[in-house]
């Protein structure tokens, strides 16, 4: 139930949307029918705004709403089960940008997580930011000389100390996802100046002994003050939005507005802990440690809270800078075959995949020509699936790889992705269907994942359901491979990728791994061993009284109690409207006939009270 106190921000947010028209998504999904009612009240649309498409409209619609509604159209870009794709792809094109907070503020931030004065945390802090989100925004900043140098330095791996500038764009320092701000960037050159490449080889870096007694360069990631309060205020509406979609739309069981917004205030509440976004490089770093494949900068815990982020400054060129990097001799073909093996690799070899690999938050390292590498960014969102998951879609990648669609058809159905009462040779039929057509073209331009796109869309007729981590690893391969055919337009996807996923499954599904599984396993077999005959007699007892697994259980019982407290809730809210109405009408008729504001207000606010009790879904059932 939308609580009266949100009816006007939920009117505001209302107004917005049928300002910029977003008709299509009403009129097509039956999305909160009440919309339609307030377009004769606004004026017709202006022809720029009319001219755009659908998913353009929303853009701007969210744009308007503020920061926190562009970070939500940003997380829904990722999640293409729950919006139409044409929109997907528009909202993935959102900005996160907001004029910064004073420096000063940043500065007593860091101060008060820290425990510490800046003087003894850092050599230099610059309280000018680089750069200004909707959640943090980012300092330039140097270390106390004290600290000793990571063991990339020490090995000479980081491009940290690459002079920044030549031939790539106005990028400098390792925050992913937002706009270095002008007088940041018109200081970047000066922050890289004294440093040479190694004389011995790419790759390695001859540091001045004046950069080493000043400290390592680093940013400083801060969050925005009151941000907390700024997105539960925030989430209230959003939560009341969804709540009102879910009852008003005819198909909300297969919309989801509750994993909608269960996804975007996820996302949000672990982008409040900046130590989320730490840990996540953290494990990452350790993944590919002595990469020459991928690097991650180091993270500084002794420097990082909940509302502080200290990181490495890494220096690259964007990996979609096609110009800047042919100017830097970079290997591009050999760079794209790198970008899809690491793919697989943090998918299928880690279970730990970074899920916004846009080109923003993937670089390359300038220094390493002939052996070119990628610098990773912005670790705020990661996936990971669960083991039964990852096999499967192992598995399902590699019968796509051979065109056995029976056998994919099979392992839909084995995954429990379907229902069981599916026919496999019905299924098996409308994947070949999809697949074919694809499969009459030459690999190198055969999209893998516009096929899994096209599956996932025709397997939703057989009431596909898929775990919203899935659906992150397909817009994760399809960021994946178009920076792949940026780089290389060439390039197979499909020879790429076979090789180096049948290599990782026929390890990690080998007998020895499954061994070693055993191993683990065994001490917890032994402990649980002593107790299986008494819990199986205790199983047996509860069946012979009549209470066995039917009875309700604690959740029955709460879905009972929730549905009693939403009936009170309507009954209270329709009686609300009720009442206003009468009271419109008797103020109407006993009052003075000129002035009718009073009485319009007091029905207007009625009617809609008493529409938002209607169970719509309901009622149309």
């Amino acid at each position: 139930m939308t609580p009266l106190r949100l009816l006007p921000r939920v009117l505001h947010v209302a107004a917005v949307l049928v300002r910029y028209r977003i008709d299509d998504l009403i009129d097509e999904a039956h999305v909160m029918r009440p919309l339609r009612w307030l377009r004769a009240l606004l004026p017709r649309p202006r022809k720029q705004i009319a001219a755009r498409p659908r998913g353009a409209r929303l853009r701007l619609a969210l744009t308007e709403l503020g920061p926190i509604w562009v970070k939500a159209g940003q997380v829904l870009s990722t999640r293409r089960d729950l919006i139409p794709e044409d929109v997907a792809d528009e909202l993935a094109h959102l900005q996160d940008q907001v004029p910064p907070f004073p420096g000063e503020v940043a500065r007593t931030i860091v101060e008060e997580s820290l425990g510490k004065p800046i003087g003894e945390l850092y050599a230099s802090f610059d309280e000018v930011p680089l750069a200004s989100a909707s959640i943090a925004q980012v300092h330039a900043a140097r270390l106390l000389p004290s600290l000793p140098p990571s063991p990339s330095e020490r090995g000479g791996r980081s491009p940290s100390a690459q002079r920044w500038g030549e031939g790539s764009r106005s990028r400098g320092a390792a925050f992913g996802g937002f706009g270095p701000s002008p007088d940041a960037a018109r200081r970047h050159e000066a922050l890289g100046q004294g440093r040479q490449l190694h004389p011995e080889g790419e790759g390695k870096f001859a540091q001045p002994s004046a950069a080493r007694s000043i400290g390592r360069e680093v940013v400083v990631k801060v969050l925005r003050p009151n941000v907390a309060r700024n997105i539960a205020h925030n989430l209230e509406l959003l939560d009341a939005l969804a709540g009102m979609v879910e009852r008003w739309h005819p198909q909300a069981d297969k919309i989801r507005p509750r994993d909608m917004f269960n996804e975007v205030a996820k996302t949000l509440h672990n982008e409040l802990n900046l130590q989320n976004e730490g840990a996540n490089a953290s494990l990452l770093r350790r993944n590919f440690e002595n990469s020459d494949d991928l690097y991650v900068p180091e993270i500084f815990w002794s420097h990082t809270g909940e509302k502080v982020l200290t990181m490495e400054r890494v220096h690259g060129i964007p990996a979609d800078d096609v110009v800047a990097l042919d100017k830097a001799g970079i290997d591009r073909r050999a760079l794209a075959a790198k970008g899809v093996r690491l793919f697989y690799e943090q998918v299928f070899r880690d279970n730990f995949f970074h899920a916004d690999a846009h080109p923003g938050n993937i670089w390359v390292d300038p220094t390493r020509t002939r052996e070119p590498r990628f610098i990773a960014l912005d670790f705020g969102i990661m996936g990971s699936l669960p083991d039964e998951d990852q096999y499967w879609l192992a598995e399902n990648f590699i019968a796509m790889f051979e065109r056995n669609y029976r056998r994919i058809a099979e392992l839909h159905l084995a995954a429990g992705w379907m229902p069981r009462h599916i026919r496999v040779d019905e299924l098996e039929a409308a994947i070949r269907t999809v697949c074919e057509p694809y499969f009459t073209r030459p690999l190198s331009e055969i999209s893998l994942a516009e096929v899994i796109a096209k599956l996932f869309s025709t397997a939703r007729k057989f009431e596909l359901t898929l775990q919203p981590q899935l659906i992150l690893l397909q817009k994760t391969l399809l960021n994946v491979e178009g920076l792949g055919r940026q780089l290389d337009p060439q390039i197979d996807i499909w020879s790429v990728a076979q090789p180096v996923l049948k290599r990782i499954v026929a390890d990690r599904y080998s007998a020895r791994h499954a061994l070693r599984e055993i191993r683990k396993r065994v001490p917890e077999w032994l402990r649980i061993a002593p107790l299986i005959p008494e819990r199986i007699h205790s199983a047996l007892e509860k069946l012979a009284e009549g209470n066995g697994p039917l009875q309700f259980g604690e959740r029955e019982m709460e879905n009972l109690r929730m549905l009693q407290r939403e009936i009170q809730r309507r009954i209270l809210v329709a009686a609300f409207g009720g009442a206003l109405l009468i009271g419109a009408a008797l103020v109407y008729a006993l009052g003075q006939r000129q002035s009718v504001w009073l009485p319009a207000v007091l029905a207007i606010i009625g009617f809609v009270s008493f529409a938002t009790a209607w169970p719509w879904k309901r009622a149309k059932e």
